[in-house]
């Protein structure tokens, strides 16, 4: 079932008509190989991979028959190549929504599931938790042994929770984007929507056209104090923007940035991000 007519404008419409790749019966050496390249693709966050790290050995026991597709999930999921990419690297919690994403190809439903891996992973290790979504009913019911993990958050189907399509977006970032090149780096995206128990907003990926929205840096670049003006409304007010031209050469389009500006430069400075092309995703109270 199509995700929505606008697909496009959230940046999913590689998605919506795309059917699951599965290594059927009496299969050729090309057709394993597409699904080699498919499962590096998924389980690896579509981050670049170089030659020297594929695993030859694994690969070849997938092409010779001698592991199904899901053997080959759990082996890349398992590999160093991962733990390097997406283990050692990152803390805990953001650890379990990449799992989620690469082998489920879901959010986390609620904190439960979370603090539920965070338990298994401390008490029996890093390899029990992969095997712990691999042998799981649902990746069984979604997958079994011999199609590809890809993303069904997307999708409207039995057991999906609604909160998983919103969820989603904070994880996926766009078709040509990797999990390690996003804008908000190696932090969590979902903790404190799964702590409060609300929905996430649907932010849409980059590349998106229309739909790119503002979605914070990790570096922190957004100033804690501005200069307030001696008149009778010394209100300041954080306007968050997204899409918007740097005054440099070259250009750079789609600029996510926040700023604090006191009241009485709130509309100068509105007309001015205007000007830059920018859309403004919020304006809050400082």
């Amino acid at each position: 079932m199509a995700i929505t007519t606008a697909a496009s404008r959230l940046g999913v419409s590689a998605f919506s008509d795309r059917k699951p790749l599965e290594l059927r019966p009496n299969w050729t050496r090309d057709d394993a190989l597409g699904i080699i390249y498919a499962v590096y693709r998924q389980v690896l966050g579509n981050d670049y991979i170089m030659q020297s790290e594929r695993l030859v050995a694994t690969e070849s026991l997938l092409c010779n028959g001698s592991l199904t597709v899901r053997d080959f999930v759990r082996a890349v999921a398992k590999s160093e190549l991962y733990r390097k990419k997406f283990l050692y690297e990152n803390f805990q919690t953001r650890v379990i929504e990449l799992n989620l994403k690469h082998l489920l190809g879901r959010a986390a439903y609620d904190e439960s599931e979370v603090i539920e891996h965070l338990d298994l992973y401390q008490t029996k290790g890093f390899e029990a938790d992969i095997d712990s979504y691999i042998d799981s009913a649902e990746y069984e019911a979604s997958f079994g042994d011999y199609i590809v993990p890809y993303f069904k958050g997307f999708t409207t189907q039995p057991g999906q929770k609604t909160v998983g399509f919103t969820r989603i977006f904070q994880l996926y970032r766009g078709y040509a984007n990797s999990d390690r090149s996003q804008i908000a780096g190696k932090t969590s995206r979902l903790a404190k929507d799964l702590a409060l128990n609300s929905a996430s907003a649907i932010v849409a990926p980059s590349g998106s056209g229309s739909g790119w929205a503002y979605q914070e840096s990790s570096q922190g670049v957004t100033p804690n104090k501005a200069f307030r003006t001696a008149n009778q409304d010394n209100r300041i007010y954080r306007i968050e923007i997204s899409a918007m031209n740097l005054p440099r050469y070259p250009k750079v389009r789609r600029v996510s940035r926040a700023i604090l500006v006191p009241y009485d430069k709130l509309t100068p400075t509105l007309k001015k991000i205007n000007k830059m092309g920018g859309k403004v995703a919020s304006v809050t109270l400082a």
